[in-house]
């Protein structure tokens, strides 16, 4: 049997395992163990298997990862979520729309301090979407509003996606978050002109809440400080070559516990459940990322990521058809795979194919990251979608995911922009000579 049937065998057996919902983590490391000892032999296969969570576990560039979710923990439990929705509520009080929008806005902003979507979808629920229902909201369209601006922390820095992408695909992590930062926030601007469809559409959906006084505003603006002074340690003092990334999450965790404690907004009880979440999420996490590197391994030793790139080239396909191939490779995963087991599976397969019709890993890890945030929403396994229903089950699933169209018709106007215009990728990290 040649290596290409064998590799096909084995991603089809993941695919058995998935759907038999067998823990993502374990499918990965089952299939990947055993279509290497089919190829390899046995003793080698059990050798990688022990090889790999060891290099991965010892990995100094993986340590972002905890130092980022760390941050986040901190920062949704020392209020700033809610600072942020206030401030953004006084940018845009007046027009029609306004709740809507400074949940997007403050998903964004709040995306320079924590990067999980889960974790953001989560506080915003408990944040935005009661303001908006007692404003007389659609309640399908306030839990959809959140479910989509939560998405943005993927791909606004510090992104702990793109962190993963950047190991996977051996790319640059600094130059990957300046990449991020236009296609990011012309999302957010995305986002805000759907709502702002929205209520011309179904003007019942988006009532027009008053506006707050000028001073009002003033007020709530005062808590960004705190956004500011994080995002200049986890993001800006990358750029100035003050701190690494690794040593920038660090630092902007330990900034963040220090004002969370000493503005009061967090107590010790805070920080302890902080470090817990941050602990079962970094394992939980790791878990899967040791499992698809071990499948990685075995996808590796087959061969099959460069027959594809081959045949693809020899055939001369048309690069249109090819990215079109990659887009509805994705759109389909994130119907039933995470983020994260998306990015680990895929990659190896999918950025040779890439490479091949003139793009880079740089442009790839935007499309990707992009690319998730519509499965973070797709039916039937939305994890922020699900995120909201389990704190609001007054609202039926079914709703929420009524309440994502006009996000996601967005999230698909930027992957079109992407494609056309890749240069808003590399715009910045250019301006920074990355």
């Amino acid at each position: 049997m040649s290596a290409t049937v064998i590799g096909v065998l084995g991603v089809a057996l993941l695919l058995v395992l998935i759907f038999a919902r067998v823990p993502i983590a374990i499918a990965l490391s089952a299939s990947g163990l055993i279509g290497y000892a089919a190829l390899d032999g046995w003793p080698t296969a059990l050798k990688m298997f022990g090889i790999v969570p060891f290099q991965l576990a010892s990995a100094y560039s993986l340590s972002v990862v905890p130092l980022f979710i760390l941050m986040g923990a901190v920062a949704a439990r020392a209020n700033m979520a809610t600072e942020l929705f206030q401030a953004a509520n006084g940018v845009f009080s007046g027009v029609r729309g306004a709740l809507a929008n400074a949940t997007i806005g403050s998903c964004a902003l709040f995306g320079a301090i924590c990067g999980s979507s889960i974790a953001t979808a989560a506080t915003f629920s408990r944040v935005a979407i009661p303001e908006m229902r007692r404003h007389g909201y659609d309640s399908a369209f306030a839990a959809g509003a959140v479910a989509s601006a939560g998405t943005l922390d993927v791909l606004i820095p510090p992104s702990v996606l793109l962190a993963i992408y950047a190991i996977v695909a051996e790319q640059s992590l600094p130059k990957l978050y300046a990449a991020a930062f236009v296609p990011g926030f012309v999302l957010a601007a995305l986002y805000v002109l759907a709502v702002y469809a929205v209520a011309w559409v179904r003007p019942d959906w988006v009532p027009k809440v008053p506006a707050m006084r000028v001073i009002e505003r003033l007020r709530a603006s005062v808590g960004m400080w705190k956004l500011g002074v994080l995002f200049l340690f986890a993001v800006v003092g990358i750029y100035l070559g003050w701190f690494s990334p690794t040593e920038a999450a660090a630092v902007a965790a330990f900034v963040a516990v220090v004002i969370g404690l000493g503005s009061g907004a967090m107590g010790w009880r805070g920080l302890l459940d902080a470090f817990f979440e941050t602990v079962c999420t970094t394992a939980a996490l790791f878990f899967i990322v040791v499992g698809a590197f071990i499948f990685s391994r075995f996808i590796v030793l087959t061969q099959v990521p460069h027959e594809i790139a081959r045949w693809a080239l020899a055939a001369e396909l048309n690069p249109a058809w090819i990215l079109l191939a990659v887009t509805a490779l994705y759109v389909i995963l994130g119907t039933f795979l995470d983020e994260v087991s998306t990015i680990l599976i895929t990659v190896p397969v999918t950025l040779p194919l890439i490479l091949g019709i003139g793009y880079d890993g740089m442009w790839f890890g935007i499309f990707v990251t992009v690319m998730c945030t519509i499965g973070l929403v797709s039916p039937p396994t939305g994890m922020t979608v699900f995120v909201i229903q389990a704190q609001h089950p007054e609202i039926p699933v079914a709703s929420i995911y009524r309440g994502t169209l006009p996000f996601l018709a967005a999230d698909f106007v930027l992957v079109g922009m992407l494609i056309a215009l890749p240069g808003m990728v590399s715009w910045l990290p250019n301006l920074l000579k990355l």
